[in-house]
């Protein structure tokens, strides 16, 4: 399936809405109120089958390894068991009883189900990996604790394991709202599908969740929509930007889509300017500067549209800044970094830009003072720099992280990593479902911030910039690997042509 189809699924699923255990919760609770027990356990149990079947497709000759726990997990995981015995399949079932106490009543009618269906119930899974399927029911969204024992042994198992392998609300022992394994030193599930229940959670989207989760489906269960709170966050999609998406008419002029000057550059660093620069050039900007704070190349053969100058003699003001890429630590880069953050036009800071701000209170509160368009795009150990903490931290909490970044610097946050999390000012939060591992290399963080400071210069807000050069980029790095570009050997110079491509793409078909 094309990455884009894949979002295109997302976009269709809850509409892209993301939300925390609690309100999921929640949510759950006043839905039972109105329903007979073991509805939504039923609901989940069948939309789950259903989504097995097709997983099986041809191989329903061989057999099906459901993994039932202790909890209402596990019950999940006995009415999916029941609905395949009931289909014809051959179901083998591991079932971790609880250790204390009875089942609930709804997985105590699951389990009865389960019996009745022909499954098959064994204490250890037989030593075969002919398996057409193992549906993971371990551990839902309730578990606060690592995996161990049994359940660890389980887990590492599924690893050499080359069957699909569905996971039931979460990957066991990932944290659906973090996307981090529980408990420090952990593991959880590597499934190929994951069925999310109730609604979509953030963990499933980024930090490890998404090497865990696979492809993800949503079922809300049937749920009334009146019950949903606000969303936490969302997916992004072209949908969140498509306002500043719009056609060239006839009659334009470069002077119509800005300047964006990089300023960066520093000896020996200088092709990130320039591939920032290339990337807000192929992002639509009508002229781009590259101010560099060391004596520059003053000619760039691949990109020559590009317009060299130097960071002492230029003027700041009036124009689109991306600062950082490249700037090193100098004086010039320092005052270069002040002159940026104490002007009125729209403003990108990256990579040493955010060094340097890291290790300036001053800085840090005139920028919390600017009234301009900011977004502020770093990795999780920039940003550990700019919050005093570790980037393990940042790790663990990478959307707590981005809202409190974006409220102490009054900037739109871009923390970047597998599964983005964009954060504005206000609260709004994205996770960007775009890209892949090609785009681990260095470079592409310039190019980004490129993408960003071009599509400021067009007069797109802050947040639907930031929002949509984050989907752009990781799009074109999408469309590259379909194309047998990487992701082993893609470099960050293949990327804006790809970006310019997708850009047009998405402003053709409006």
């Amino acid at each position: 399936m094309r990455a884009f189809d894949i979002n295109a699924q997302k976009a269709r699923n809850m509409k892209n809405k993301l939300y925390s255990v609690a309100q999921i919760r929640a949510v759950e609770e006043s839905a039972m109120q109105e329903l007979e027990t073991g509805t939504l356990m039923r609901r989940a149990g069948r939309a789950a089958a259903d989504l097995a079947l097709s997983l099986v497709g041809e191989a329903r000759a061989q057999p099906v390894l459901v993994l039932a726990g202790p909890g209402n997990n596990g019950g999940d995981a006995l009415e999916v068991a029941a609905n395949l015995g009931e289909a014809g399949l051959d179901v083998v079932v591991l079932y971790f009883a609880p250790t204390s106490g009875q089942p609930s009543p709804e997985t105590a009618q699951a389990l009865a189900r389960a019996r009745a269906s022909g499954a098959n119930f064994a204490d250890v899974a037989p030593n075969t990996r002919d398996w057409s399927l193992v549906v993971d029911g371990l551990f839902g969204i309730g578990l606060a604790r690592n995996l161990v024992g049994r359940y660890l042994e389980l887990v590492t198992a599924l690893d050499a394991m080359r069957c699909p392998v569905l996971a039931l609300d979460v990957p066991s022992g990932l944290d659906a709202d973090t996307g981090m394994p529980v408990g420090e030193g952990s593991v959880a599930v590597r499934a190929t599908h994951t069925i999310t229940f109730i609604g979509d959670k953030p963990g499933l989207h980024t930090a490890h969740g998404r090497d865990h989760a696979g492809v993800v489906h949503v079922d809300d269960l049937g749920i009334d929509a009146k019950l949903f709170p606000p969303a936490l966050a969302q997916l992004a999609a072209p949908a969140l930007f498509a306002a500043a998406l719009a056609p060239r008419r006839q009659g334009s002029h470069k002077g119509m889509f800005g300047d964006v000057a990089i300023v960066g550059g520093a000896r020996g660093m200088q092709g990130a300017a320039v591939l920032a620069g290339r990337g807000a050039l192929y992002a639509g900007a009508g002229r781009v500067f590259v101010v560099t704070v060391d004596p520059g190349p003053g000619f760039d053969q691949l990109q020559p549209e590009l317009m060299f100058r130097a960071s002492n003699a230029f003027k700041f003001e009036g124009q689109t800044l991306v600062l950082g890429p490249g700037m090193g630590d100098s004086v010039e880069s320092m005052r270069a970094l002040g002159h940026g953050i104490d002007g009125t036009g729209p403003l990108v800071i990256d990579a040493d830009g955010l060094n340097l701000l890291a290790a300036s209170t001053d800085l840090q509160a005139r920028l919390a003072r600017r009234q301009g368009d900011t977004i502020v795009t770093p990795h999780p150990l920039e940003a550990a720099r700019l919050l005093g903490i570790s980037a393990a931290e940042v790790q663990a909490d990478r959307l707590a992280t981005a809202r409190q970044l974006a409220r102490r610097f009054n900037a739109v946050a871009v923390l970047k990593g597998s599964g983005t999390v964009i954060a504005a000012q206000e609260g709004c939060m994205a996770l960007n479902p775009t890209g892949n591992p090609g785009l681990a290399t260095g470079g592409t963080g310039d190019v980004l911030a490129g993408v960003c400071g071009a599509l400021l210069a067009q007069g797109w807000p802050a947040w639907e910039a930031a929002v949509g050069a984050v989907w752009l980029h990781g799009a074109a790095a999408d469309r590259l690997v379909e194309d047998g570009v990487g992701p082993i050997g893609m470099t960050a110079g293949e990327l804006p042509a790809a970006i310019r491509k997708a850009l047009n793409g998405l402003v053709s078909a409006r």
